[in-house]
């Protein structure tokens, strides 16, 4: 139920501090650690010794020691020496291969030799000093395709968010979905409306008035494996909407990248970029918690919902035009993991 040619966020750099990571990621138990140089690794999870978790470990002269007998292993696999013991003809594990890039650690879990670190999606955003970025990480009791239909469709904003970005005149505009090879998009546009108390915040911290009318949008774009990117913003009614000039909005990209762990399980790397007043700490700090709380209300919702259809399994759902993003979503994600298993069947045969 996993893409496995691709890159996912496996953790970010602040979580590598000082120590191995342990991590799974699409069933992969791995462990990640920087050598001397600095360089990420990523490695499976066991200890060819006695199976300790070599997330237990520590790391010495660059390789990674087991804390269970001390077995030292390289960021390639290779078992590198053991006290008093001969190791050389131990077999590697496996290594996982792993890029730095714009913020986050990625790693491979598929084909090794497949992987391309030119393929790490560009983020414009987190490389460039006119924007500004805050975000944080859940652990997420569901299956990583419930959180990209709740983000592809976001109707539900009016009930689970209504304290700070739900609205009535959300459900009051249809949203529209187009598929462009594996991209899905779905949009949706308000005018004339009153911001929500999220966006009327935004709009203050970007010395606009926060109490005039306003045209809303919402431009959500899912990319395999399981990466949302959703263009959010309102600007004073009647200066263009979307389109508006950055004096007359307050706009960002809501950043997801939806990492499954298990079949019912996901690490959920959240956050906002903006490109009004990037040097503002503070203002920056006070969106991340803004959108720290508003996450955390989707968690409840979709843990809750993934218990029920684990007991219910005999159930089917309903499908409704405002699913269309979610639905395009699975198609993309389904269709790629049959031809991953198509083509493993051709290498094997």
């Amino acid at each position: 139920m996993f893409i496995k040619n691709t890159w996912y966020v496996a953790c970010t750099p602040e979580e590598l501090a000082g120590k191995p990571l342990g991590r799974t990621i699409c069933n992969e138990k791995m462990v990640l650690f920087r050598d001397n140089d600095g360089k990420v690794s990523a490695l499976e999870g066991f200890c060819p010794h006695r199976g300790a978790p070599l997330s237990l470990g520590f790391v010495r002269d660059g390789s990674l020691v087991c804390g269970y007998h001390g077995l030292a292993v390289s960021g390639n696999g290779k078992c590198a020496s053991m006290a008093g013991q001969r190791v050389g003809g131990f077999p590697s594990i496996r290594s996982f291969p792993t890029v730095e890039r714009h913020g986050f650690v990625w790693v491979w879990t598929g084909d090794a030799a497949a992987a391309n670190p030119d393929t790490v999606p560009h983020l414009a955003w987190a490389d460039s000093p006119d924007w500004a970025y805050g975000g944080g990480l859940y652990h997420i009791q569901c299956d990583y395709r419930l959180m990209i239909d709740n983000l592809m469709d976001l109707t539900h904003e009016t009930y689970v968010h209504a304290s700070s970005i739900g609205q009535s005149e959300i459900e009051d505009a249809a949203p529209a979905t187009t598929v462009d090879g594996d991209e899905v998009i779905t949009s949706r546009h308000m005018e004339r409306i009153m911001p929500p108390p999220f966006w009327a915040s935004a709009l203050r911290g970007n010395g606009l008035a926060d109490d005039v009318p306003c045209d809303r949008w919402q431009i959500c774009r899912f990319e395999p494996p399981s990466h949302v990117m959703i263009e959010v913003g309102v600007a004073h009614a009647g200066k263009g909407g979307y389109h508006a000039e950055a004096q007359h909005k307050a706009s960002s990209i809501v950043v997801d990248f939806i990492t499954p762990e298990t079949e019912t399980s996901i690490w959920y790397f959240w956050g906002m970029a903006r490109n009004f007043k990037p040097e503002d700490a503070q203002l920056t700090a006070t969106i991340r918690e803004g959108q720290g709380k508003i996450f955390g209300e989707d968690l409840e919702m979709l843990e809750a919902q993934q218990r029920n259809l684990l007991a219910n399994p005999q159930r089917g759902l309903l499908k409704l035009n405002i699913d269309a993003g979610g639905v395009q979503a699975r198609r993309v994600i389904d269709r790629l993991i049959l031809q991953e298993s198509s083509q493993q069947q051709v290498a094997e045969a």
